[in-house]
């Protein structure tokens, strides 16, 4: 999907004669968004965006050591090389020119796939080059300026990491500002830069800071020849679009609130910190029970922290594990600002969210299951938590009016004014925050209408969902049979059963539950093996296995799993 963007000038840090005035570039591509006011609580701000930026720019993939010299012989090499391939290349052009009138092949679309995964395999490749060594020019690389939203109540900005596996967002109450001017509500893009950051760190208490998201570019007529003005055009790869609006959906879920106190914040920070697992399992275990004290457990050192202050509010006992915790480490520079945190969980190996409340801030962190991307690979655990129905249209429509009459609601309100049962309203939300055009406000506990993109987004754009997937939900509730399920010498569970009549499948999951191996007779399998995500019939056993998805296939019943 290509954004086109285009600014007046670039958003800055400048000294004024009263003290700092922080102004940032809007899109102007958008609708005319502006505000003014001046920060009560500077600070607060500075620690919040600057953990925000962490956020933007983390990428915890794997990287390979720095081959940069052999890189350079093999240059060499490939320059000694080049008449050769001149000369094959005046030859498959004389072969094509032959063949031009021929109609086009049959696996061209396959062929441009192929050749579409090699351009972005190449772009990251070349993004973590620059990373290291150009870090403002990797900023042309990022996928997407940060977004920023002005509503009657809050202001909050949104990013999403380099790796695609972290979500950030900063809810700022207008109680914030004083001496508010020129406010006009709405959702755009803002420059954003490595400069723009390095500015924030000049913030003080001591002086003031004039916040301005600056209206300038809309009241003056911009030409292209003006100084200043530019346009960008920014290709965002699909899998950034659907790992943003996949986040977007789990986020819209009901969830499980778990409150972590800030001494647990800085003893499970400063743990990670000093120690670095070799092996498996990660995960961070919630041991919750009603009325108890949290327990938090680190895997594999089995390193517990109990919350004495925080009983667990929820109605039932049970544990639920959750992994991405390296980028925890973000909440450590908010740790002297920190009034408490609260968790956010769906459930074992889904996405989790870490609100830290700083008065009239909130930073909200989205972590997936693993760094690899789990929002988007193929088979991927939040792919699991979308509606097995679709929601009726009629539905639709009637949220659709109530959100042109107020941008704001909750859960029930919006069952009330739709007369509508809360598991078709959950079902709506959960699409409408898919196509981004709302966001769970989860400080506030409210949905919020939220165009994330200049367009409307459709399910074409943001992709299909896996199929293999998909076509596992429904084997695992009626297709699928266990025949074994054991424990190897090595501490990976394998299950072994039959799957639409296809007997001898089996899956081999670690100890984060995670298909480390597997064994089927399906064509998907024979070609690919786990490549390209495991087929449907080990997702299927995996399913079983774990309960997943196996609850039938009402609104009811899959509204219950995460409320009950």
């Amino acid at each position: 999907m290509l954004l086109n963007t285009a600014y007046r000038g670039r958003s800055n840090v400048a000294q004024t004669p009263v003290g700092l005035a922080v102004s940032l570039a809007p899109n102007l591509r958008r609708d005319r968004v502006s505000f003014v006011g001046v920060l009560r609580q500077p600070l607060r701000f500075r620690e919040a965006m600057s953990a925000l930026h962490d956020v933007v720019i983390s990428d915890l993939r794997f990287k390979p050591k720095d081959k940069t010299g052999y890189e350079e012989w093999k240059k060499q090499e490939v320059a000694k090389e080049a008449r050769i391939r001149t000369e094959a290349v005046k030859l498959k052009r004389a072969e094509l020119e032959k063949e031009r009138g021929r109609p086009m092949p049959r696996n061209l679309e396959r062929q441009f796939q192929k050749c579409r995964q090699r351009y972005w395999e190449a772009r990251t490749r070349y993004g973590t080059m620059l990373s290291r060594e150009d870090p403002e020019l990797w900023r042309m690389l990022m996928p997407c300026d940060p977004v920023i939203t002005v509503s009657p109540d809050v202001m909050f900005f949104e990013c999403f990491s380099a790796d695609e596996s972290s979500y950030g967002c900063l809810t700022v109450e207008r109680e914030a500002f004083e001496a508010e001017t020129d406010v006009a509500l709405g959702t755009t893009n803002v420059d954003y830069s490595w400069r723009l950051y390095e500015h924030f760190q000049t913030i003080r208490s001591y002086r003031e800071t004039r916040f301005t998201i600056d209206p300038m570019g809309f009241e003056v007529q911009t030409t292209a020849d003006e100084a200043g003005y530019r346009e960008e055009k920014i290709d965002l790869p699909q899998s950034w679009l659907r790992g943003f609006s996949a986040l977007q959906s789990a986020m819209s879920l009901p969830m499980r609130r778990v409150p972590v106190s800030r001494e647990g914040i800085y003893a499970l920070v400063a743990f990670l910190k000093r120690n670095k697992a070799k092996a498996s399992p990660r995960a961070v275990r919630f041991e919750l029970t009603p009325g108890a004290p949290v327990k938090i457990v680190l895997e594999p050192w089995n390193k517990e922290i109990v919350l004495h202050d925080t009983p667990y509010p929820g109605p039932r006992k049970e544990v639920i594990r959750t992994w991405g915790r390296d980028r925890l480490r973000v909440l450590g520079r908010l740790l002297p600002l920190l009034d408490g945190v609260d968790v956010y969980l769906l459930g074992t190996g889904l996405p989790s969210f870490w609100v830290a409340k700083m008065g009239e801030m909130k930073l909200t962190l989205g972590l997936s299951g693993w760094t690899t991307n789990d929002w988007t690979s193929g088979g991927s655990a939040i792919d699991q938590l979308a509606p097995p129905v679709a929601p009726p249209v009629e539905v639709m429509n009637a949220m659709a009016a109530a959100f042109k009459q107020s941008p704001t609601w909750t859960l029930d309100a919006l069952a009330s004014k739709t007369r509508t049962s809360a598991p078709a309203v959950s079902a709506g939300l959960n699409k409408l925050a898919l196509l981004g055009q709302v966001i769970h406000d989860l400080p506030h506990g409210v949905y919020r209408w939220r165009q994330v993109m200049p367009v409307t987004l459709s399910a074409e754009v943001i992709g299909p969902e896996n199929e293999e997937t998909v076509a596992a939900r429904d084997l695992g509730r009626w297709k699928c049979r266990i025949t074994s399920d054991s424990v190897d010498a090595k501490g990976q569970r394998r299950i072994v059963g039959t799957v639409d009549g296809r007997s001898g499948s089996e899956v081999a999951l670690d100890a984060d539950d995670r298909i480390v191996a597997g064994k089927c007779s399906c064509s998907y399998f024979y070609t690919g093996g786990l490549r390209k995500g495991p087929c449907r019939h080990l997702q299927a056993l995996r399913n079983r296995a774990l309960d997943i998805g196996t609850d039938g296939g009402t609104l009811d019943t899959w509204f219950k799993r995460f409320t009950s």
